[in-house]
Formats: C-alpha cells, structure tokens, sequence
C-alpha cells in the first residue's frame, strides 16, 4: 500500500473557493472536484469541505464513504478499469487483468508507486459488444488483445 502524499491544503483551499460558502447541497460536487483534483479525499479535504460548507463532519464522512466512485486512499492519475462482466470475462478480461498485473506491477484495488496508476476491476461497464473492455478514466478502449493493454494505456 502506498504511503499518502502530503495534502496541499492550497490546492484545496482553491477548489473551495469555487463554491459558495455554506450551501450544504454542494457538498457532492465539491467531494468529486476534490478528488478530481488531488486524486483521492484525504481526511484533510474532507473535513476543510465540511467547514467550509457548515456541514456536519460525520456526514461530510458518510458521503464519502457511501458512494463508491469516492475513496479515501490515494489513486493514480489514471484508474484503469477492467470489465469482468460475463460477455468481457469469456472474451478474455482475466488474461487483461494479469498483463496489467505483469506489465504495471499491481493488480486489482492496486496503485503504481509512482501514482501514474490505480488497476480495478468492474462488474459490467454495459458494452458486452465491445469485449472485453478497459475504460482507462473516461476513455473505453474495445476488443483488447493479451498483451497489448499496457502499451495502450502508457500511450494514452
């Protein structure tokens, strides 16, 4: 597990600043823009949100950890996400899964030491015809071979 880098409390304060002081409904999006930002909610961030907002800490937390798409561990600058829904599984995904494993060095829930990325493994991203599928942020990438997805990937 990587250890976490140290908060830039600037870069946070930047993103705050973005919404209006004290509108409790913002804090959702302001959530997301956080970690868009710093690539993860490190407790720091969270609790500065909940300030900033005037919303309760716990529940500022409880956001933040009922909804999956946030995480409080640190991510890469690319999620790497690899479909293991029937149609991808069948089509392959278990081999992308390990050349991801081989060719990054980490392997699903897993993040580079560098950062540059976090592998993950989804249930069904919806696009069996395109097995199997990785979606490397918002990008879908169809019809992957064994052995070309780390290329793919590193090449953006």
């Amino acid at each position: 597990m990587n250890a976490a880098p140290a908060v830039d409390m600037k870069q946070v304060g930047a993103v705050l600043a973005r919404f209006e002081k004290g509108e409790r409904s913002h804090l959702v999006h302001l959530l997301q823009d956080l970690q868009s930002e710093i690539h993860y909610l490190p407790g720091e961030a969270i609790r500065a949100a909940a300030e900033y907002l005037d919303v309760p800490l716990n529940s500022a937390f409880s956001v933040a950890t009922f909804y999956k798409a946030f995480s409080l561990v640190p991510r890469g600058e690319t999620i790497v996400k690899v479909c293991l829904g029937t149609s991808c599984h069948i089509r392959g995904a278990p081999v992308v899964v390990e050349d991801l494993r081989i060719g990054l060095g980490v392997g699903p829930g897993e993040t580079t030491p560098d950062m540059k990325y976090t592998v993950e493994v989804v249930n069904c991203v919806g696009a069996c015809a395109l097995a199997p599928v990785v979606i490397a942020n918002t990008r879908y990438i169809a019809d992957v071979k064994p052995g070309t997805i780390v290329k793919i990937i590193e090449e953006g």
